[in-house]
């Protein structure tokens, strides 16, 4: 253990635990002193990789383990008393997406992090991806000229007929939770505040107990439209997942590169070089790190994180009644509509 690095735990040795690993593995500023799961297997066998103690109780690996952070990749509807009870115990969180299934968890688990001083956010990998800081960079710069539209594409073919991430008691909902919420915060990131949504549901597939495609419409407090495909059961087999429209030229941010055409021009200029989920994750891990540390600030803040939350309520509560939501401004108060309403209520292509 390199005495110098931020001590994290992990809780939760899932899938989203084993892409951690491999950041973990590649990063000098943290390394991971113990994991935790239920199923003493699953805990075992991601500790020995990480060479770092195992547990199956999330109190005893809190009290029997020296940390600094805890990197809570559990199911979303246990985020918010894993992460009240860390805070509670001064150990730092970076709580994976969702924050949580409904705003009153969410607000308990901010307000628990600034009474007690500790910090907290949410992890949101897309943040981090170097083509989206390089393209948030060229967007600052004013090469696009005034922003007009913006455009996200998250759509792949998914069975999710036995995975939690298609039980609404435990995820919250379906793919508008789940992608959605990387939608909200990407778009959130390049634009800022959103002032209101509109959300329309398509074919259920796979018959599945929650929405699997969905549309969405957004706009800025600052006027600015923005448009959302999210899907579990097409893959609408395009290059790039994040499109920017300005009044000089455009941006678009693909899996496998990146690049910008200007108004005037017939050639694209290529700056980056594709998706790379363990860069992301890595580039997260040394964020948080570095806070801890006071070397930096949080690039998702509370208000960020929040704000994610929020957002999503206001999805489902558009999707329950056909017509555009308002967002309330980050932190404000608003009754959870997160769960969505039943399949007969929903409307459907």
């Amino acid at each position: 253990m390199n005495q110098n690095a931020v001590r994290f735990g992990i809780v939760g040795a899932g899938a989203i635990a084993q892409s951690y690993a491999l950041a973990f593995e590649s990063c000098s500023m943290a390394q991971v002193a113990a994991v935790v799961d239920a199923r003493p297997d699953a805990a075992a066998a991601l500790a020995e990789r990480l060479k770092c103690k195992s547990f199956t109780s999330h109190s005893e690996m809190a009290e029997n383990s020296e940390l600094d952070a805890v990197l809570i990749c559990t199911p979303p509807n246990t985020h918010a008393d894993l992460c009240v009870e860390f805070l509670e115990r001064g150990i730092a969180v970076l709580c994976e997406k969702p924050l949580s299934i409904d705003v009153p968890s969410a607000q308990r688990m901010i307000e628990t992090s600034r009474r007690t001083g500790v910090k907290m956010t949410m992890a949101s990998k897309f943040r981090f991806v170097q083509d989206v800081v390089l393209a948030k960079a060229l967007l600052t710069s004013g090469i696009l000229g005034d922003i007009v539209l913006i455009e996200n594409v998250f759509t792949s073919r998914v069975n999710m007929t036995k995975r939690w991430n298609s039980d609404p008691g435990i995820s919250g909902g379906g793919v508008l939770i789940d992608n959605g919420t990387h939608s909200v915060d990407l778009i959130r990131f390049f634009l800022g505040p959103l002032a209101e949504i509109h959300v329309v549901e398509g074919k259920r597939a796979r018959d599945l107990p929650v929405e699997e495609t969905v549309h969405v419409f957004v706009r800025s407090t600052s006027g600015v439209l923005g448009t959302v495909d999210l899907s579990w059961s097409i893959n609408k087999e395009i290059e790039s997942y994040l499109r920017i429209y300005g009044s000089e030229g455009t941006i678009s941010v693909g899996w496998k590169d990146s690049r910008f055409l200007l108004s005037g021009s017939r050639d694209w200029h290529v700056f980056g070089k594709g998706y790379d989920k363990v860069q992301a994750f890595r580039s997260q891990i040394e964020n948080f790190a570095c806070a801890l540390r006071g070397e930096e600030p949080l690039l998702l803040s509370l208000e960020d994180a929040m704000a994610s939350v929020q957002v999503i309520e206001a999805a489902y509560a558009s999707l329950r009644d056909s017509h555009w939501v308002p967002i309330p401004f980050p932190g404000s108060s608003r009754t959870s509509v997160t769960n969505p309403a039943p399949k007969s209520a929903q409307p459907a292509a």
